[in-house]
Formats: structure tokens, sequence, C-alpha cells
């Protein structure tokens, strides 16, 4: 069982960054590749990033490619998603999620989370 905390979300002006934390806890978390999600008022969750569980393995969204990059500190169980040149489009609540691939190089976005964390509310907005 792991838990997954989001911190780091708030208001920013366009052009601004955001550096979001989260914190995962339990005995393999360590051997879990972490995905950020985003899911804005009216729409549906897409993926945003994730990370391998040796952090040798990053995937990006197309639209936040050049923009975030996450990265994970496995002695202190922490993955971040750092974001600037933050566009309005961008305002969304942020989850982190974990999966357990069996490729510690391999991450995706597109299926095999099954821990989620409760999520953390950016606004991008003058």
């Amino acid at each position: 069982q792991l838990q997954l905390v989001e911190s780091g979300g708030g208001l920013v002006q366009p052009g601004g960054s955001l550096r979001l934390s989260c914190a995962v806890s339990g005995v393999t978390s360590r051997f879990h590749a972490i995905g950020w999600f985003r899911q804005a008022p009216g729409k549906e969750r897409e993926g945003v990033s994730c990370i391998s569980s040796n952090g040798g393995g990053t995937h990006y969204a197309d639209s936040v490619k050049g923009r975030f990059t996450i990265s994970r500190d496995n002695a202190k169980n922490t993955v971040y998603l750092q974001m600037n040149s933050l566009k309005p489009e961008d305002t969304a609540v942020y989850y982190c999620a974990a999966a357990a691939f069996g490729n510690q190089a391999f991450c995706t976005l597109i299926t095999g989370y099954h821990y989620w964390g409760q999520g953390t509310q950016v606004t991008v907005s003058s």
C-alpha cells in the first residue's frame, strides 16, 4: 500500500513558475514509477509527465514539453514537477500517482496507476 501527498500548488501569473512535490510513503515506493496528471473543470483527466522508478525514463505530454521537468529523489521518497512558463490553460487540479511497471527504466501515462494522491490546485491567472 502506498500513500501519495501532493503539495506546492497555488496561484501564479502567466509566465511564472511553480514546483509541485509528491511525497510517497510505503515499503515499495522506490520501485514505483510516478506520474503527474491534471484535470481542469469540465475536462477529462490528462497525463502530464511520468518518471520511471530508477529515474532513467521520463515522458511528457506534448502540451508541456520544454516547459515542465519531472525529477525524483528516492532518498527523500519525493517526486517533483518543475513547471515554468505557465499558461492559463495549465490551470487544473494536479494529481500524482504510482504504478508498478516491470521495467525500472520505463513509464507511461496511458495505464497502470493504482495509487493516487488527493490533488493540489494550480491556477494560472493575471
